[in-house]
This record gives C-alpha cells, structure tokens and sequence, in this order.
C-alpha cells in the first residue's frame, strides 16, 4: 500500500444489522461493508453492546480494532477486509481477508448464487459472513437489484 493511503476495514467483532441512516460518511460505497451500518458488538463481555456513534464511525465500520477498549487480548483478527471479486452471470464471487497486527491470517472466497439467491460458499463465522452480506447487499442495491440476503444462507 503507498504511504499515507488508508486501507479501511471493519472490526471482526461488529455484527451489522441494518444500513445507517445517519448519513454521516461522505462516500459509502467506498466503506468495507459497502455503507455505514448500525449494528452490536460481539466481543466477549460485551456481546449485545450498542457502540456509540463515534465508535461506530470511526472502529466498527472502518479500522482496526486495536484501538477499541473492548477488543479482547486473546482474538484471532483485528480486522476484515471484504472485496466483490467477480461477478458472473449467475453468481457473485466475494474474497475475504481476515488480518492479525496488519497481516492475514485467514482468506479465501465466498460464493452468492443469483439465480437461487442462496450462498453456495459461505464463511463458518456469523459475523463475517454477516458482512459478506451486507457488502453483497449494497453491491446488488446500487445495481437496482436489492434483495434482503439474510434468510438465504447456505
């Protein structure tokens, strides 16, 4: 990555719920969920937890965790980096990386089937499959085909 680029990534233990209305950032397709997104935390001892705005807008949604006071010691990622890869003619590919002090340290794909609108590869974490689909969710939004993505897991 050039110097002085930021690289935006949403906190592993956010769990997305529903697209903000606040409007607050100035470009959200360009958020690592493809928009801002109110949601819970998932940390152990804070599970259930409304962050608050400023955490919201600036660690859940974007940023590392490792600056939130309630990122537990023992954790496998601080971060996750989310990317539509492809999309075909019946399917949209998704490419996940999951990062440990700016390293990965689990990647891979996911697979949205377009004809079935069901997940034929899907992460085994709910929360990082939880925002494979809100990222595909926005992607399908802004080209005019919006479909809810939650009840069609794999």
């Amino acid at each position: 990555m050039p110097a002085g680029q930021e690289t935006l990534l949403a906190c592993p233990f956010f769990m997305p719920v529903r697209l903000s209305e606040c409007g607050a950032w100035p470009h959200p397709p360009r958020l690592p969920l493809g928009g801002g997104w109110d949601g819970h935390c998932t940390a152990p001892g804070y599970v259930g937890a409304i962050p608050e705005h400023e955490h919201l807008h600036e660690g859940c949604n974007l940023g590392y965790a490792a600056a939130c006071p309630k990122l537990p010691s023992e954790r496998r990622w601080d971060a996750v980096r989310l990317g539509i890869a492809r999309e075909e003619r019946a399917q949209v590919i998704l490419n996940f990386v999951c990062e440990r002090d700016h390293r990965p340290v689990d990647y891979g794909r996911l697979r949205f089937d377009l004809s079935s609108s069901s997940w034929t590869e899907a992460h085994p974490d709910p929360r990082i499959q939880r925002m494979a689909e809100c990222l595909l969710q926005a992607h399908l939004s802004r080209s005019g085909r919006a479909t809810d993505l939650t009840t069609h897991r794999v």
